[in-house]
């Protein structure tokens, strides 16, 4: 049991690698990055929806990212799905049906969390644009595509 609880707290070791690619100095970690998803999802949370799921997914969703890395859209995806699964099967089969839920965005409470997945992108693209003085707004646009126009993405 240690050893598997060890191989969780991996994520926190796993650098968001669109960040990197996008010339950002210490970047978040995947596991941030599921932090910020939760917090924003447990302050936004509509009522109508199961909280406690929504949670879950937010820290949940990237978990194969311990084995498989944190792919981008310019990476070769044609796998992704099913070495995720894969190594979701293997890191924390007992979280495989949320996995799933996640993945097949079939649910009211997945669709909120792809949300809150741009939406922490959108706002962590803002923090490090202040901080660093790069552009980001490409992340910014990628989010939009999910988004829309919502507020909390600003001008």
């Amino acid at each position: 049991m240690r050893e598997e609880l060890r191989q969780l707290l991996q994520l926190k070791d796993v650098k968001r690698q669109g960040w990197l690619n996008a010339g950002v100095n210490d970047p978040e970690s995947v596991a941030a990055h599921s932090w910020g998803m939760a917090v924003l999802a447990l302050r936004l949370c509509p009522p109508e929806l199961d909280l406690v799921k929504v949670l879950k997914l937010c820290l949940l969703h990237d978990l194969p990212e311990i084995i498989v890395g944190d792919l981008t859209p310019h990476d070769d995806r044609s796998t992704k799905a099913e070495d995720e699964h894969g190594a979701m099967k293997s890191l924390a089969p007992q979280w495989l049906d949320i996995f799933e839920e996640y993945e097949a965005n079939r649910s009211p409470e997945s669709r909120f969390v792809h949300q809150m997945d741009k939406l922490d992108m959108a706002l962590q693209a803002g923090i490090y644009e202040e901080s660093s003085g790069i552009d980001l707004g490409d992340f910014v646009e990628s989010a939009r595509k999910t988004l829309g126009d919502h507020p909390l993405l600003g001008d």
